[in-house]
C-alpha cells in the first residue's frame, strides 16, 4: 500500500532549466529596478488582450505600387566609395529577405559617370517586390532643369531599376559646407518643376537632418508626391557633420544652427494639421492633399518609437532609420539581420499588447 501511494506521488520530470532560471532571478532582481517617473506615458500595456503574435504577423503597408512587409524604411546614407559597397549590398539582402523599402545614398556620382555604378545597383539583390528609390540633391536636380538635362534622371531610374527618385533638400548643410552648392531657385520651385517635367516619375521629397517647418510641408502635401520623409532633427544632423569638417573658428561661429529645426513628432504634428484642415478645405472645392504617404524619420531611436508616430500620423506611414542600419551593415550579414529580426519582433509585440495613447 505504501509502495502505491509512493508512486502516485511521484512528478512528472520538473523544468530542467528551473534551478538557473530561478538563480539568475535572484542575482538580476536588484538590477532590474525601474523607477516610475521612466514609464513610456506614450501608450497603454493591455496584456490581457492578445496572445503571442507569431513571427511575420505584422500588417503590410503599401507604399507606391509596391508592398512592403513591415513599416520600416531604410534610409538613405551612402554610395559612391568601397565601403558604401559593402554597406549597400547588405542592405539590399535585408530588404529582400524582410520586405523593406529603402532609399539609396545620394546618387550624384553617377551623373558624372558609370564608376560607382556598383554601389548602387542593389535591385539584383533586392529584387522586384520591395521599394527602392534613387536620391539627388535638390541642387543636382535644379542644375539639371537649369541646363536641359532633366531626362538624365528617367535615364538613372531606369539604369538602376529603381521605383522612383527622392529629392533632399538641404540648404543649410550647403551653407555649412565650404565646397557647398548654392540654390537659384526655391527648393519648392524645383520639385514643381521636377514633377512638371517628369510626370510619371514617383517622387519622394526628403529634408535632411533638420526637418521643415509647416509652411513648407503645408506646401509639399498640396503637391502630387509618393511620400513626404521628415528627416528630422534628432538623428544625423548634417549641418553638424560639416562642420566637424571645417575649422574650429566656423564650428564655433555656426555651432546654433544644428539646434535649428523640428523633431519627427512635432512634424507629424503639424503634417496632421495641415491634412485636416485640407480635407475639411476640400469639401468646399479648396487644395487637396495629393501626397500619399509619409516616412517618419529623423531621432527614430527604437520600434516603439515608429510604431507611436505611424499610428500617430493621419497619411499612411512607415518609419524610416538611418545611422542604426549603418551601424550594423557595416559587419557581417548576420549581424544586420539580427539587428532586423528584433526590430521585427518589436514591432509585432507592439501591436498585440500597446495602445497609442494620442
Amino acid at each position: 500500500m505504501s509502495e502505491l501511494l509512493s508512486q502516485s506521488m511521484q512528478k512528472p520530470p520538473g523544468d530542467p532549466t528551473a534551478a538557473s532560471r530561478k538563480e539568475d532571478h535572484i542575482e538580476l532582481a536588484f538590477r532590474s529596478q525601474v523607477n516610475r517617473i521612466e514609464l513610456d506615458a506614450r501608450f497603454d500595456y493591455e496584456p490581457m488582450l492578445a496572445a503571442h503574435p507569431l513571427p511575420g504577423s505584422l500588417p503590410s503597408s503599401p507604399f507606391g505600387d509596391k508592398t512592403m512587409k513591415a513599416p520600416l524604411w531604410v534610409s538613405s546614407m551612402t554610395g559612391g566609395t568601397e565601403k558604401a559597397y559593402v554597406i549597400n549590398q547588405n542592405l539590399g539582402r535585408a530588404c529582400a529577405e524582410f520586405g523593406l523599402g529603402m532609399g539609396l545614398g545620394s546618387c550624384r556620382p553617377l551623373l558624372y559617370g558609370d564608376d560607382r555604378l556598383v554601389d548602387f545597383d542593389i535591385r539584383p539583390i533586392t529584387g522586384d517586390e520591395v521599394p527602392l528609390y534613387a536620391n539627388l540633391g535638390v541642387a543636382q536636380v535644379q542644375e539639371l532643369l537649369d541646363e536641359g538635362r532633366i531626362g538624365e534622371i528617367s535615364e538613372m531610374v531606369t539604369a538602376l531599376r529603381v521605383d522612383g527618385l527622392i529629392i533632399h533638400v538641404n540648404p543649410l548643410q550647403e551653407a555649412m559646407q565650404p565646397e557647398g552648392d548654392r540654390f537659384t531657385a526655391t527648393p519648392l520651385q524645383t520639385v514643381k518643376d521636377t514633377l512638371a517635367e517628369l510626370p510619371e516619375l514617383p517622387v519622394i521629397v526628403k529634408a535632411v537632418g533638420q526637418g521643415m517647418g509647416p509652411a513648407s510641408l503645408s506646401a509639399l502635401l498640396k503637391l502630387p508626391l509618393l511620400a513626404i520623409d521628415t528627416a528630422a532633427n534628432g538623428g544625423t544632423n548634417f549641418s553638424k557633420l560639416e562642420l566637424l569638417r571645417g575649422d574650429e573658428l566656423r564650428a564655433q561661429a555656426y555651432a546654433p544652427v544644428v539646434q535649428l529645426g523640428h523633431s519627427a513628432e512635432e512634424m507629424v504634428d503639424m503634417i496632421n494639421q495641415e491634412v485636416r484642415a485640407l480635407r475639411q478645405a476640400q469639401q468646399g472645392a479648396g487644395p487637396q492633399v495629393q501626397c500619399e504617404h509619409l516616412i517618419v524619420s529623423g531621432g527614430i531611436q527604437t520600434f516603439l518609437d515608429g510604431f507611436y508616430l505611424t499610428q500617430k500620423s493621419q497619411l499612411p506611414a512607415v518609419y524610416g532609420q538611418a545611422s542604426a542600419f549603418l551601424r550594423y551593415a557595416r559587419e557581417d550579414y548576420a549581424t544586420l539581420q539580427r539587428y532586423v529580426e528584433t526590430q521585427l519582433r518589436g514591432l509585432e509585440l507592439a501591436h498585440a499588447y500597446l495602445r497609442p495613447r494620442f
